[in-house]
């Protein structure tokens, strides 16, 4: 009995020393006497129990390393970056990726390190933000020249992150912020300007409105006022005593619409039944003083006009008188000269 289990725990050694199981995507080295010998990929494989051994096994997915840099722009602004480094190894380079690198992912970090702090340094903070792709593709191409001899394939870096000092990013959040706020303040003004124009041409607009109103009520009344002259000089009734019966009765409508209001504190002078008689009489001064003044304003108006013409015709008979004598001691010294010779 005791030889029989024996038996069956050699059985099972033997079986897991003779053979092994590879995951997929990964390979596995093997060795024999500490030589390489031959790799195997994913599924169940042989090896010699005790001679050959798995000295490693190596990860063939693509993998990723975040490689945070902090280094100083062109313009004196520490910035820390964050890259993000896709890699795999090549299936065909296994040997080379497992033996002649010892600790790829540090060999990576420092290709990273070398590429970040010798292009940034040539850029403006604001120019590390817009040519981030730049960076990223110069990471990959230095990658890509020094780590495929070592069987490793940058699949792609990414710059996934930029993070200058905590005082720079007050600072840009500061102006950017005077920026918006002086954009926000042209804007209010610029409201502010077109909402005053409107209401100064409604305004204008209202006072044009208002002073047609004014206009037309005035020549309505003047001609209400003419009709009703006409009216009253048909029956009889002469012009001078309709315009006073006219005033009379305006008066006596304006006083009544005065009592008619209850908290009114217009007091209206003189209101006697006189001051329609007297008002008459005055305006009828006022009209004949100046149809005065107009005709004498008239007749200095004619005199000017008739002493201006005066003064033109004596100068053009003048004129005339002086061209005439002219004339006429030409016409005589060539007769004098003509009488010379025909006594010569």
């Amino acid at each position: 009995m005791y030889i029989i289990i024996g038996i069956v725990i050699v059985l099972s050694v033997l079986f897991f020393l003779t053979f092994f199981i590879v995951k997929q995507k990964t390979a596995a080295i093997i060795e024999r006497f500490g030589k390489f010998q031959y790799f195997r990929n994913s599924g169940i494989h042989f090896k010699i129990p005790v001679i050959d051994k798995i000295a490693g096994r190596i990860n063939l997915k693509v993998q990723q390393l975040d490689v945070n840099v902090e280094t100083k722009t062109k313009d004196n602004v520490f910035v820390r970056l964050k890259v993000s480094v896709q890699f795999r190894v090549m299936t065909d380079s296994v040997y080379d990726a497992f033996y002649k690198l010892e600790s790829p992912r540090a060999q990576i970090t420092s290709y990273v390190f070398d590429v970040v702090r010798a292009e940034v340094p040539k850029m403006k903070l604001d120019n590390v933000f817009e040519r981030k792709n730049d960076i990223a593709n110069a990471v990959k191409e230095e990658l890509n020249d020094s780590m495929l001899d070592y069987g490793y394939d940058i699949i792609k870096t990414l710059v996934t992150d930029i993070d200058p000092d905590q005082q720079v990013k007050d600072s840009m959040n500061r102006i950017n912020a005077s920026e918006r706020e002086k954009t926000a303040a042209e804007f209010e003004a610029e409201a502010e300007r077109i909402k005053i124009v409107a209401k100064a041409r409604a305004e204008a607009e209202s006072k044009r409105l208002q002073g047609q109103g004014i206009a037309d009520q005035r020549r309505e009344i003047a001609r209400g006022l003419e009709e009703s002259v006409d009216v009253l000089n048909n029956v009889g009734i002469n012009s001078q005593e309709a315009s006073a019966l006219i005033v009379v009765t305006q008066h006596y409508d304006t006083l009544q619409s005065v009592g008619e209001q209850n908290n009114s504190n217009l007091i209206l002078l003189p209101n006697s039944p006189e001051a329609g008689s007297d008002m008459l009489n005055q305006m009828i001064t006022s009209f004949r003083a100046s149809a005065q003044i107009g005709e004498e304003m008239k007749r200095q108006n004619e005199d000017q006009e008739e002493a201006k013409e005066n003064k033109v015709d004596k100068a053009a008979k003048d004129y005339r008188s002086s061209n005439r004598s002219q004339y006429l001691g030409k016409n005589k010294g060539q007769q004098g000269s003509a009488e010379d010779s025909q006594e010569s």
